[in-house]
């Protein structure tokens, strides 16, 4: 396996993971257990904040919440001076209780309840990304009612499709996301927004996709997306101060990734920022871009306890962890891809293939098909590497399994940032009409 961020094997031949040994964390906390290396997670901050000349003045990087989040994950977004993109109301309670600054928080969402969007305005963030008609019309109502001013971005579907699992395409077309550029609906939206009350314009959004490692998809997108801008300009007047180009910037999870720097990704978006609004005589807009898995997916590694062994001569040896697609769906949904270490193992050579297989009640339920190990036994610590982004936020309560817990490591010590969920945590919920209460 790839090691990734503080990863090291120590003289014990165990894997540590910012300076804690895993085995041992393992024990402390039990299994599954999602450990996230915070220094890690700061450096990839650092390098997006970096790369895209944060500080001056060309770009401002707003982390993806969706990808993992948590009231500690937001103190350290915002410690380390970026933006939070939120997508429900739910995210939105959670920065605004890890006291998130409100100014730097953007709403994202294609549909937005009339509750969110009130929370979100009694809170005063800093931008709505809008999505649709029906939404424009509702925050100009609501903005006005409160006697606000909401400063908006407009989501729009530029017609882009990037090599990417269709699921988690989102640029092309046919999307449930934005207003379609092709057959007019974003200039139609930029219309309607100039005479709506409330409303203050701020620029245009796109998202073209998760997981990319092309340069060329962002490039054209800057390249169409000013076009917009420079027709909005000319129809309305209106000027495209912010350009949000989204994210999906693609990351290593196995030997078939090749994701570019993030300097690569920097430099081909703001070349093309500059070379456009020069040749279309538009002010040269802020950049902003929308990292999730980029700075949270390589932080964050699953332990798993194996427990039983099944070996089925000349086809396959099933090896079962204790956890699985309740905690990491997306190889059953998307057909993602992992490496895998055993932790107390890590020095040892791999000497067999292997399937890691969950504990849930589903055949599908497989985190890798193919991985190569050392002799695997029950009890040995296997860790699933780059789960950071979208194990815990998809995470699920399937079969009764209660929710890992979380732990954040750094210089040998480990904090907990997330519980574990017991059984008095599932029943929370329940409710028994009294009409089935036992009498006896």
């Amino acid at each position: 396996m790839h090691l990734q961020g503080t990863m090291q094997v120590n003289a014990q031949g165990r894997l540590t993971i910012g300076g804690c040994d895993v085995v041992e964390l393992a024990r402390e906390f039990g299994t599954p257990l999602y450990i996230f290396d915070e220094d890690c997670i700061r450096n990839n901050c650092r390098e997006f904040y970096r790369a895209f000349g944060v500080k001056e003045g060309l770009a401002k990087v707003i982390y993806a919440g969706k990808a993992f989040l948590t009231t500690a994950m937001c103190r350290i977004i915002a410690s380390e001076g970026l933006g939070l993109d939120v997508v429900s109301g739910g995210e939105l309670y959670t920065a605004l209780a890890a006291g998130f600054p409100v100014e730097n928080i953007y709403f994202h969402g294609n549909n937005k309840s009339y509750a969110e969007l009130c929370q979100a305005l009694e809170a005063g963030i800093g931008r709505f990304v809008v999505d649709n008609f029906a939404e424009l019309e509702l925050l100009s109502r609501l903005s006005t009612e409160r006697g606000q001013v909401a400063r908006v971005i407009l989501r729009v579907t530029p017609g882009i499709e990037a090599h990417t699992h269709h699921y988690i395409r989102t640029g092309q077309i046919d999307s449930k996301f934005g207003f379609t550029l092709p057959n007019g609906q974003a200039m139609e939206a930029a219309r309607r927004l100039k005479d709506l009350p409330g409303i203050e314009f701020k620029g245009l959004h796109c998202h073209i996709g998760s997981q990319i490692f092309e340069l060329e998809p962002y490039s054209q997108a800057v390249a169409v997306m000013l076009e917009l801008a420079a027709a909005i300009k000319e129809a309305t007047g209106l000027i495209t101060s912010e350009l949000d180009l989204g994210g999906g910037f693609g990351i290593y999870y196995t030997a078939e990734d090749h994701p570019r720097p993030v300097g690569a990704y920097a430099e081909t978006i703001l070349t093309r920022v500059r070379e456009e609004a020069r040749a279309l005589n538009l002010p040269q807009p802020l950049v902003i871009v929308e990292p999730g898995r980029a700075i949270i997916g390589p932080a964050g590694s699953t332990a798993y306890t194996v427990g039983t062994i099944k070996e089925i001569p000349g086809v396959r040896k099933y090896v079962a962890v204790d956890g699985g697609m309740a905690d990491n769906i997306r190889p059953a949904l998307y057909g993602a891809k992992y490496e895998a270490i055993l932790a107390n193992k890590a020095n040892l050579p791999a000497t067999e293939t292997v399937a890691i297989t969950g504990k849930c009640c589903e055949s599908g339920d497989m985190l890798i098909w193919e991985a190569d190990l050392p002799r695997v036994e029950a009890g040995d610590i296997l860790v699933i590497s780059c789960t950071g982004a979208y194990g815990y936020t998809m995470s699920s309560n399937y079969n009764r399994l209660g929710r890992p817990a979380a732990v954040l490591v750094r210089e040998g010590n480990a904090d907990l940032i997330l519980k574990r969920e017991d059984y008095n945590d599932l029943l929370r919920n329940d409710v028994v009409p009294a009409r089935l209460v036992w009498t006896r």
